[in-house]
C-alpha cells in the first residue's frame, strides 16, 4: 500500500483547481516582488535582487504546486503497481478540488478491484477443493481396478458413477452461476400459478428426506410474474436445504401470499438454524455454516448463491432470518 504523506497540504482547502492555479500565480508574483523590494531596501544590487526574487518565486511555486500534482503522481505509480497485480495501492485524497475527487474515486476503484481479486482467488481455491475430492476418489477406484486389487463389480461401477455425477453437478452449477451473474440467462416473464410451482417443487424434493413433512400454505388464485422454470429451481434449492438440515419428524413449511408489489414465498424449517453472523453470508458462493461443515452433509454451497442470482434477475430480493422458536426462514419477494 502507498505510504506517502497523508496529512493536509497547501491549498487543500480550495475547492477549484482553477482558483488554485490563480493562487499559485498570485503567490509567486507577490513573493517575487516582496523579495526584490526587501533586497533593494537593504542595499542589495538590483541585479542580485532580481535573481533572488526569481529564486524565491520558484520556491513558492514548487511548494504550492507540489501538493497539487502529488495525487496525480501517486495515481500513476499506483496504476503501474496495480498493472502488476498489487491492488492494495491507495493515494492521498485530502484535497477538496477536482483532483481530490479523482483521487477519492481512484481509491474506491482500487478497493473494489482488491475485493474482486480476493473473491477470484477464493473462488479458485474453493473450486479446486470441491473438485479434488470426487476426482481423487474416482482416480483411486480406477487405479485399484487397473492394478487388479479390486474387481469390476456393481459396487465399483456405482461408486464411480456417483463420483462422476458429483463432478457433473458441480460443473453445471458453476456454469449456471456464472451465466446468472454475467446476465447471460434470459428471463421469460409470464404469469404462473404460485401453488402449482410450489407443489411441483415439493414433489421433487420430498424423496430426499422422507422423515420430514413438507406443508404448503398458499393463497388461492395467487399469480406471479416471472420465469416459472427458474422460480421452480429457486424453490427446489431452498426446499432441499430445508429438508436436508431438518431432523426426523420435523416440518418444513412453504407459505405463499401477495405483497403490495408482487408475491412473497417463504420456506421455514425446524433445523439447527443459522447463526446471526451467517445470515448474510449463506448466499455467498461455496459458503456453508458450521453445522453443514461439521456434519459433512450438503453440497458445494452453490445452491443458495444460484437462487439469489435468479431472484435478482427477476428484480426481486431474498433474505434469511431466524424462524421462531427454532430453525431458519428464507423469504423471497418477487415483483409483478
Amino acid at each position: 500500500m502507498t505510504t506517502s504523506y497523508r496529512g493536509p497540504r497547501p491549498l487543500d482547502w480550495v475547492r477549484s483547481i482553477k482558483v488554485k492555479l490563480g493562487l499559485v500565480v498570485v503567490g509567486s508574483v507577490a513573493a517575487t516582488v516582496g523579495a526584490i523590494y526587501l533586497s533593494l531596501s537593504v542595499g542589495v544590487h538590483a541585479r542580485y535582487a532580481f535573481v533572488g526574487g526569481l529564486v524565491v518565486s520558484l520556491l513558492v511555486i514548487q511548494l504550492l504546486a507540489h501538493g497539487m500534482v502529488m495525487p496525480l503522481r501517486q495515481m500513476v505509480a499506483a496504476t503501474r503497481a496495480m498493472a502488476q497485480g498489487d491492488y492494495s495501492q491507495r493515494v492521498t485524497a485530502t484535497a477538496q478540488d477536482e483532483v481530490g475527487s479523482l483521487a477519492s474515486s481512484f481509491n474506491t476503484m482500487a478497493a473494489k478491484l482488491e475485493e474482486i481479486e480476493l473473491e477470484r482467488r477464493e473462488l479458485i481455491a474453493n473450486v479446486s477443493h470441491e473438485l479434488r475430492t470426487p476426482i481423487a476418489a474416482l482416480r483411486a477406484r480406477l487405479e485399484n481396478l487397473a492394478d487388479g486389487v479390486e474387481a469390476l463389480d456393481g459396487d465399483a461401477v456405482s461408486a464411480m458413477l456417483k463420483a462422476t455425477e458429483r463432478l457433473s453437478k458441480l460443473v453445471d452449477q458453476l456454469l449456471q452461476l456464472s451465466q446468472c451473474e454475467s446476465g447471460a440467462i434470459e428471463i421469460d416473464r409470464q404469469s404462473f400459478c404460485v401453488r402449482d410451482i410450489i407443489e411441483d417443487a415439493i414433489a421433487e424434493v420430498r424423496p430426499i428426506n422422507a422423515g420430514v413433512r413438507i406443508v404448503a400454505q398458499v393463497n388461492e388464485g395467487l399469480i406471479g410474474i416471472g420465469d416459472s422454470g427458474r422460480i421452480h429451481e429457486v424453490l427446489t434449492n431452498l426446499l432441499t436445504n430445508a429438508v436436508r438440515y431438518s431432523p426426523a419428524g420435523a416440518e418444513v413449511k412453504v407459505r405463499g401470499g401477495p405483497t403490495p408489489d408482487g408475491v412473497r414465498i417463504a420456506v421455514s424449517d425446524q433445523g439447527a438454524g443459522i447463526p446471526p453472523d451467517d445470515l448474510e453470508r449463506i448466499f455467498d458462493r461455496f459458503y456453508r455454516v458450521n453445522v453443514a461443515r461439521e456434519s459433512g452433509s450438503g453440497g458445494a454451497g452453490l445452491g443458495l448463491a444460484i437462487a439469489k442470482s435468479i431472484v435478482k434477475l427477476h428484480g426481486g430480493s431474498i433474505r434469511a432470518e431466524p424462524a421462531l422458536p427454532v430453525g431458519c426462514r428464507i423469504v423471497v419477494d418477487l415483483p409483478n
